[in-house]
């Protein structure tokens, strides 16, 4: 029942990709929409993909890649939230997407090794349990990059933030000398070592510095390109500067003024933070020394309550 039932959905599934191959699938209504907001977006408001990826990516990842890409660009999967990750962390979306796959493959592996080591033990072959174990596998697999990709960019989101607040400080004391909110600007990400991607105190200087460079080759204003960086990389911070600055950006006064305040509104958030993780940290060392003190307890309570019983 089993094999035929194994037989029946591996062949199901070949004829379905080869379907798939002979007559490729459509682009949807979605992605049509999308497709005609993004031209509609770029003849009034040129957009440069500001952050690029660093890493190296294999010509078979990156075939799978975009494949898997195009896939879900067809179905108008945007995965905005893990595109935003990913840039942060500087990693591409394809590679991102064949590593998924590739993990997902390899858990699959599991399901002849499990039927191989129950032969070897003489357990008899049963296929029902080493399948579903190697499906769940599988799809823990292919979660593990989800997490840690936000785990990473999270802690990457909360140093990026830290600097966006000094950032802000440093604009502030430019204006303050009588510079202009451009002028300004460059000021101010000019500030750290040149080769800022090597040095982790400053790469979210050199990410600013970047955007604003590029920002002069594709012809739009400072502050559109912090707004473009915060929505690439999912920082609320940059894209309320750039809405600030985009409105009194004629007004040097209101510009410093603002700047200011919204500085010591992210150090405050910073240190609230900061003071709610010390908290649940100083709440799970409290827990662990109520286990331990429990433990210690049922040591010494043990002897004298297996010797009342044994009596």
């Amino acid at each position: 029942m089993t094999e035929g039932v194994l037989a029946g959905g591996v062949l199901g599934l070949g004829l379905f990709l080869l379907l798939r191959a002979l007559f490729p699938a459509r682009p949807g209504l979605v992605t049509r929409l999308l497709a005609l907001d993004a031209a509609r977006e770029g003849t009034d408001a040129p957009r440069a993909r500001l952050v690029l990826p660093d890493e190296e990516v294999s010509a078979f990842r990156r075939s799978l890649g975009e494949r898997l890409a195009r896939f879900y660009a067809a179905r108008g999967w945007e995965a905005r939230s893990a595109r935003a990750d990913l840039a942060l962390l500087g990693r591409s979306f394809e590679g991102f997407l064949a590593t998924k796959a590739l993990l997902a493959a390899s858990g699959l592996l599991a399901f002849p090794l499990l039927v191989g080591w129950l032969v070897l033990m003489g357990w008899g072959v049963s296929l029902t349990v080493p399948l579903w174990a190697a499906l769940a596998v599988a799809g823990v697999f292919f979660v593990l990059p989800d997490l840690q990709t936000k785990r990473d960019a999270a802690r990457m989101r909360r140093d990026f933030r830290h600097v966006v607040g000094a950032f802000l400080d440093l604009v502030a004391m430019n204006l303050a000398g009588g510079r202009g909110v451009p002028e300004s600007l460059m000021m101010a990400v000019s500030v750290g070592s040149p080769n800022a991607d090597d040095d982790g105190a400053n790469w979210a200087m050199a990410r600013i510095r970047e955007a604003l460079g590029n920002a002069r080759i594709v012809g739009i204003t400072p502050w559109q390109a912090l707004g473009q960086l915060g929505d690439e990389i999912n920082v609320d911070e940059l894209r309320d500067l750039s809405a600030a600055l985009g409105l009194v950006a004629d007004d040097g006064a209101k510009v410093r003024t603002s700047l200011t305040a919204r500085a010591a509104t992210l150090r405050r958030r910073e240190l609230a933070e900061v003071e709610g993780q010390a908290g649940e940290r100083s709440q799970s060392m409290l827990v662990a020394q109520l286990l331990l003190c429990a433990g210690f307890v049922i040591f010494l309570s043990y002897p004298a309550a297996m010797k009342m019983l044994g009596s």
